[in-house]
């Protein structure tokens, strides 16, 4: 390896939001690049035109940044081998597509639509493996000459396809399967070149990773179909053929079937569990705690570890050894208990209240950043997501005191008049506590619940209820604290009025 610049990519195509299955790719990819000092490379296929979406590729990036990962060279960052754009590359897989054709390697295909359609239903009817019958390939010339009239007067173009051998068998080493044997005759000769002048996947990725001298291609187990394919390109250019790792599927949480947005899996408890990440982003994860869990998912560690930085994971990912082959289930429950670790142990004051800003912020709060960071030494240890501040300590941030109802105030085995009571007696208390501090306030209310004979439960959730106006919160005397005693003896009073 020292002798090689380590050169990998991230190739996604941009028709929708980024998978975290994708997502995990690129993150090996890149930490396997990192390692070695070498570069990672940012590809946009989009040869897909009709499932092309043109938002798609800023909300890529913007997940590909989220979560850490960096590129060297691609879109909005340049670089000697670009562009980076594969529609804007269209010239390379003409030119090379029919340098295929003039050297023997591939056959011009003038077939129509409805002539493929027919022969799909025939092969069917006669129980046959589906795929072109290879006419124009084995066609005279004259009858290609035919061939070709026809398909210009019906003001077609021909497709180019790949002259697959017939017989014996391709092999592809692969770093994390080691060899893969292939018969040739179940190939087919796949189009490389559409009439559209635009490339299949198949052409493009091998002249790419080509010309950007791609040393290693981590892609996920659904193309290891491809790899004859794509070996007899490699043979067929002269070109020498990059390392490829297939890496293993990510299954539902429960082991059964791969985890897809078409049918999105779901928790114990019925909740949706997200596939798509920005629905992480949206969600109130950590990019870091999400890295850590995708990471380890099918890749050891290698000392049973489950939290670790992606800078620790950078300086184990030397080779593709520790993934293993076999599919490995996304432990999505895992994932808030992880986050609640990052939040608590991985991040500092300044940086949660940073984060947390824009999850209030989402739910219409305008945030005052001095109370926040107030506010955030508070739910530190009491959130699992960013997004859980809202329903904590939302309250914080609203323009005027919302009050409880009566029913939340009043606890258990307690009556109106007893509520009443307590915080008549509370407010004597704040009136006076010195300092008023969570220090002070414990102090002044350490006798209370005995004098009124009320259990800490009652009394400090009458207490909680009436000065937050929500039965989960954050803690009493720290957000007697925050509020100062002024808004603390409004609250107190105007829940005694509601009494």
């Amino acid at each position: 390896m020292t002798a090689l610049t380590v050169r990998t990519r991230f190739a996604p195509s941009p028709t929708g939001s980024l998978h975290i299955g994708g997502l995990r790719t690129a993150l090996w990819s890149w930490l396997f690049a990192r390692h070695h000092g070498g570069k990672f490379i940012l590809r946009i296929e989009d040869t897909d035109q009709k499932r092309f979406d043109p938002n798609a590729l800023k909300t890529l990036m913007e997940a590909l940044r989220w979560i850490g990962i960096d590129w060297d060279e691609g879109p909005e960052v340049g670089g000697d081998y670009g562009p980076y754009v594969q529609s804007e590359r269209l010239e390379n897989y003409q030119k090379w597509a029919e340098w295929l054709v003039d050297n023997g390697h591939a056959y011009r295909c003038y077939c129509s639509s409805e002539r493929l359609a027919q022969v799909t239903k025939e092969k069917q009817a006669a129980s046959l493996p589906p795929g072109y019958d290879r006419r124009c390939r084995h066609a005279s010339p004259a009858e290609i000459e035919r061939l070709a009239a026809e398909c210009a007067s019906e003001g077609r173009k021909p497709v180019i396809r790949l002259k697959m051998p017939l017989d014996g068998e391709t092999t592809l080493t692969d770093i994390i399967r080691g060899d893969v044997t292939f018969e040739n005759k179940e190939v087919q000769d796949a189009v490389l070149l559409k009439a559209d002048g635009f490339p299949t996947y198949h052409l493009a990725v091998i002249v790419d990773d080509h010309l950007m001298e791609i040393t290693h291609v981590t892609r996920a187990i659904e193309w290891l179909p491809s790899a004859p394919l794509h070996v007899t390109l490699w043979r067929a250019f002269g070109w020498e053929m990059p390392q490829y790792a297939h890496v293993p599927v990510m299954l539902n949480p429960n082991g059964k079937g791969k985890i897809s947005k078409r049918n999105p899996p779901r928790d114990a408890k019925g909740n949706l569990i997200p596939v798509m990440v920005h629905d992480y982003i949206t969600g109130g994860y950590l990019p870091e705690a999400l890295a850590n869990l995708l990471i380890g998912v099918g890749w050891s560690f290698g000392d049973e570890r489950e939290v670790f930085s992606v800078a620790e994971a950078i300086e184990r990912f030397a080779d593709f050894t520790h993934i293993s082959p076999s599919n490995s289930a996304l432990p999505a429950e895992k994932l808030e208990w992880m986050n609640g670790i990052y939040i608590r142990e991985q991040i500092t004051l300044d940086d949660l209240a940073a984060r947390l800003k824009a999850p209030l912020e989402a739910a219409g709060l305008t945030v005052d950043e001095a109370r926040l960071r107030q506010v955030a030494p508070i739910v530190q240890t009491r959130i699992r997501t960013l997004n859980d501040v809202v329903a904590m300590a939302g309250f914080f941030f609203h323009p005027e005191f919302i009050p409880p109802t009566a029913e939340q105030v009043i606890q258990k085995k307690m009556d109106a008049a007893s509520t009443k009571h307590t915080l008549e007696a509370s407010v004597a208390l704040v009136e006076r506590a010195e300092p008023f501090t969570l220090e002070g306030l414990h102090a002044a209310f350490s006798d209370l619940g005995q004098e009124l004979a009320l259990t800490n439960s009652q009394m400090f959730g009458v207490l909680r209820v009436a000065v937050t106006g929500q039965t989960i919160s954050t803690p009493t005397f720290e957000t007697m604290e925050i509020l100062g005693r002024e808004e603390t003896l409004k609250r107190l009073k105007t829940v005694i009025a509601l009494l």
